[in-house]
């Protein structure tokens, strides 16, 4: 079993870059297995910070394959300016380093189109999405109406086909959303011209996967959102539109289940949410700007504030039972310094009744009052810290607390944002 998996175990913004970045100089292969442009990782390395929104956080280690899986959704014209900026910011991409699953769906500017419309037909129901094509890209996905990358970058019988779902989509945009309807030979000519940059990336990722497996090579999986916003296991219907857990991983990616020896659950030292949907433990007045100002709490994709509140030990268990999590990557840490209490919930009080359970109802969710432990914080510096045995004694009592209630170790812990800002507490892990 030569897999890894790092994975959100909250709503997303976990900082799951900078722990695969970390991972991915111990590995060969690093693949992303769902999600779209919707999502980024953030990572500083050598005083530079790099974005990514498609290409996986692999690509800045030397030496290592970064794959798209099939469960992704790739907005073309995103991943062309992404791979060209890398580029220039000095790290460069070709077929060496980066391959993408030619059974990848593409989002189509209608998808774009339809995202933002529905969205604003929605007034005080939105679901909060970010715009790019996402949800609507995933509906054609299931009901057989999309298209893949192997289609664009190998074009028999694109234009004829677009034409007939163009078709469809223009009249729904125009009829239903009040949009205006797009031209298809624009689109078709627009996503032909990417279909031949990106011909040569193109690949049967999951027999690349399968054979990396069979030669004892180690792979990493890694995940976008959270899994809070799984679309099956998270607070729906404010999730994403894929599986961000574990079963994802799969689906995502055409790898075996038995490929995967170890997942790594990414979690704040306390908690975040970008957009609407249920949030037990928020925070509002001095508390969440805290949060806010010292945790850089804005979207790395949108740009949107991020709301912000106390960990949550019921939402983390579930999330660590549902995606058979080993270990625990926490991160900012650092944040924290400055308080004098700090507060973990460790159950729900709904309709009179104390839970520990995560549960699936939207309304039950609303309805339920944290319940907290505190415990002391401390007024500590963590930057400057390398070594676990360094930690104040409240830091170190704070971690044992959320191994407590979360039932597995923490293998490390970040003291901010750059790639060295890290402690580990088990060695050699994963």
């Amino acid at each position: 079993m030569s897999g890894i998996v790092v994975l959100g175990v909250q709503w997303g913004d976990e900082g799951k870059g900078r722990i695969v970045d970390l991972i991915a100089d111990r590995v060969d292969l690093v693949v992303r297995y769902q999600g779209g442009n919707n999502a980024g990782h953030t990572i500083i390395a050598n005083g530079k910070k790099t974005v990514l929104h498609h290409v996986p956080s692999g690509i800045l280690r030397e030496g290592t394959l970064s794959l798209i899986g099939n469960g992704v959704v790739v907005d073309p014209g995103v991943l062309v300016g992404e791979m060209e900026a890398l580029s220039a910011a000095g790290h460069p991409v070709s077929p060496a380093n980066l391959l993408v699953s030619d059974r990848a769906h593409v989002i189509m500017p209608y998808h774009r189109e339809i995202d933002v419309l529905r969205e604003r037909s929605m007034a005080g129901r939105k679901i909060g999405t970010t715009g790019r094509g996402i949800g609507p890209v995933y509906e054609d996905k299931y009901a057989r109406r999309g298209f893949r990358l192997h289609d664009i970058a190998s074009p028999d019988g694109f234009r004829d086909r677009l034409g007939i779902v163009m078709d469809e989509r223009n009249a729904y945009i125009e009829k239903v959303l009040g949009g205006r309807p797009l031209d298809p030979e624009k689109v078709y000519e627009e996503y032909v011209g990417y279909g031949e940059v990106l011909k040569p990336y193109v690949k049967d990722v999951s027999g690349i996967i399968r054979a990396g497996g069979a030669e004892g090579k180690k792979i990493l999986f890694e995940g976008a959102q959270g899994s809070l916003l799984d679309v099956d296991f998270g607070t729906y219907p404010y999730v994403t539109s894929s599986n961000a857990g574990l079963g994802g991983v799969f689906s995502g990616t055409g790898a075996a289940p038995g490929l995967v020896g170890s997942v790594v659950g990414v979690s704040k030292a306390y908690a975040t949410r970008v957009g609407e949907g249920p949030f037990p433990t928020e925070e509002s007045g001095e508390i969440e700007e805290a949060l806010r100002r010292e945790g850089g709490e804005y979207g790395a994709t949108t740009g949107r504030s991020r709301r912000c509140g106390w960990l949550d030990a019921v939402a983390l268990g579930y999330a660590l039972r549902t995606n058979g999590v080993s270990v625990l990557a926490l991160t900012k840490l650092d944040v924290l310094s400055g308080f004098e209490k700090l507060k973990i919930c460790t159950g729900y009080r709904c309709d009179g009744s104390v839970t520990r359970e995560f549960p699936a109802s939207l309304q039950v969710l609303e309805s339920c009052e944290p319940l907290y432990d505190e415990v002391p914080g401390w007024e500590e510096d963590l930057g400057g810290i390398r070594s676990a045995e360094d930690l104040p004694a409240n830091a170190v009592g704070f971690i044992r607390k959320v191994e407590e209630l979360a039932g597995v170790p923490v293998w490390i812990a970040s003291v901010g944002p750059a790639r060295d800002m890290y402690l580990e507490f088990v060695e050699h892990c994963p």
